[in-house]
């Protein structure tokens, strides 16, 4: 490397170091929503509604950064809260973010954490293509209940056949002239499942992630 590439490689180094690879992962953003109402704290959830993908669960308002609408990650979890809601902007104040979180099957979460307006949540219009229902529960309910604790195995798999016996190749692992081992599925590796139970609502996957976090600073 010449000293000119050196002293380039140098400068673009950054200062604060984000998320390697972001540009190949969905990238998205949540509003952890709390409202006080006499007193207490209650943390807004809402459920998705039932025609769209992964309907039914229990999450937070959120969803994909959307180029050339959002400036930022916090415009994205204000914005999709008011198209999910129809909470304002106005009614928010942002109170904080929890750490970048990067799943495993490749979404990046920037989870913000804000505060609304008790006539907001009066006031809310949900849009029922993406919204069946919402849930306040009292934030104090989370921290006297640990969650139950599971695990799931992930599997990396260079290929996979179809229905009809087919053989559809992702990873050319022969013409690559891998090791034998990465011909097959690998990995295996465990990774805990959160599960909030509340009155028969069951809280879990990357919600419950987040919460469980949230938690650890409360």
């Amino acid at each position: 490397m010449k000293k000119e590439g050196f002293k380039k490689l140098i400068t673009n180094l950054p200062q604060h170091p984000g998320v390697m690879g972001r540009d190949r992962f969905f990238n998205s953003a949540v509003l952890i929503p709390f409202v006080k109402i006499k007193g207490e704290y209650f943390i807004l959830f809402q459920k998705r509604a039932a025609g769209i993908k992964q309907g039914g669960d229990i999450c937070f308002p959120g969803g994909g950064f959307e180029e050339g609408i959002d400036k930022d990650f916090k415009d994205t979890a204000l914005r999709e809260t008011n198209e999910e809601l129809g909470i304002a902007k106005k009614d928010i104040k942002i109170i904080g973010q929890l750490d970048t979180m990067v799943a495993s099957f490749g979404t990046i979460v920037e989870p913000f954490v804000g505060l609304i307006k008790k006539k907001a949540i009066k006031n809310m219009k949900l849009d029922k293509n993406e919204v069946e229902k919402t849930y306040l529960i009292p934030l104090d309910y989370f921290k006297q209940n640990e969650p139950d604790i599971y695990n799931l195995r992930t599997e990396v798999k260079p290929y996979h056949i179809d229905e009809h016996g087919n053989k559809e190749v992702y990873f050319p692992v022969d013409e690559l002239k891998l090791p034998e081992t990465y011909q097959k599925p690998w990995g295996n590796k465990k990774h805990k499942v959160y599960v909030y139970k509340y009155k028969k609502r069951v809280i879990w996957g990357l919600t419950a992630v987040i919460l469980n976090d949230l938690l650890k600073k409360y």
